[in-house]
């Protein structure tokens, strides 16, 4: 598996952000955001991290080029409290491993709360890398679901989870 390390997200990572706001990225979540939006993200990032609500990270190679994201955040499901998770990869780092191995990382981020019983992802069903990642990474598949994202836009997601 690739080396990656999981960097806490800090406000010089907007520029990252805005990078990763292509159609090709976004194809599957509705299409790139406004800047407005893009802004809005950025603050949500910055403000995870409070003891157990999640966090979000930069993926950084050994050679210390970011090649995306990934984090976990809290989110209610199926009548529980549970950890949601999602990643980016720009498109140059794509294809070598970087987000199963984030995914990876991220599944032992979470573990280590010690706070919810699941992390969930929930890919488009017609993501098939996505789907790949979360197969590869252990988590287990526990069938499709209509979601709203981004606010509007409805997709089916395969719900995919990991036990902590």
């Amino acid at each position: 598996m690739i080396e990656i390390a999981l960097e806490p997200w800090a406000d010089d990572d907007l520029d990252l952000l805005r990078r990763l706001n292509t159609p090709e990225i976004w194809a599957h979540l509705g299409g790139p955001e406004t800047e407005e939006k893009v802004l809005e993200r950025h603050k949500r990032y910055l403000d995870l991290g409070a003891p157990g609500s999640g966090q979000m990270f930069t993926v950084v190679l050994p050679d210390g080029v970011t090649a995306g994201t990934i984090g976990y955040w809290e989110r209610e499901w199926q009548g529980e409290t549970v950890y949601e998770t999602g990643w980016n990869v720009l498109p140059e780092h794509q294809g070598r491993g970087i987000a199963g191995a984030a995914a990876t990382a991220i599944v032992e981020r979470a573990r280590a709360e010690k706070r919810h019983r699941r992390l969930h992802a929930y890919p488009s069903v017609d993501n098939p890398a996505s789907n790949a990642i979360c197969r590869k990474a252990g988590f287990t598949f526990a069938g499709e679901h209509e979601f709203e994202f981004p606010k509007g836009h409805f997709m089916r997601c395969n719900d995919w989870h990991h036990d902590l």
